[in-house]
């Protein structure tokens, strides 16, 4: 799937907003951080009653775009939004500095053991995109996945 450079900024802090669960995070921009940001989605959506199959996409996703965040930009942190609405779960992940190029997916040689990851998000999202931050500093990758939350 192409991204889409139009959607808007999400705007959240935790909690629940006009029949939307929603959270945020950020952590150091560290390689380590990665497995911490996997842990907090993988927690928070089965909090949410998220069905596995869902929390497993979603940890990919999340995995591939703050790798992306961490390798690919001057950032000292990484920022990470989720929101979910009867539609779709949508994750933010934002950097604070920026990189040579905008993120786009691409083919990967054989050999090549990286390059992958936004055809990734684009195979497991309904639509991705990236937009500038708030601040007009860094930039904010998005993705909308189906959630398959269970009607309580």
């Amino acid at each position: 799937m192409l991204p889409s450079h139009d959607a808007p900024s999400l705007g959240f802090r935790g909690g629940f907003l006009a029949g939307r669960l929603q959270d945020a995070f950020h952590f150091p921009a560290l390689n380590t951080s990665v497995s911490e940001a996997r842990k907090r989605v993988l927690a928070r959506l089965r909090e949410w009653g998220i069905d596995e199959v869902a929390c497993d996409d979603a940890q990919l996703v999340v995995s591939e775009l703050f790798t992306n965040a961490v390798r690919h930009t001057d950032s000292d942190k990484v920022s990470c939004q989720l929101r979910i609405n009867a539609v779709a779960l949508r994750i933010e992940v934002a950097d604070q500095g920026h990189a040579p190029t905008e993120p786009r997916a691409r083919c990967s040689g054989a050999d090549e053991e990286s390059g992958r990851g936004l055809l990734l998000v684009g195979a497991l999202s309904q639509a991705w995109g990236v937009r500038p931050d708030d601040t007009g500093r860094g930039r904010v990758v998005w993705a909308d996945l189906p959630h398959g939350r269970l009607p309580h």
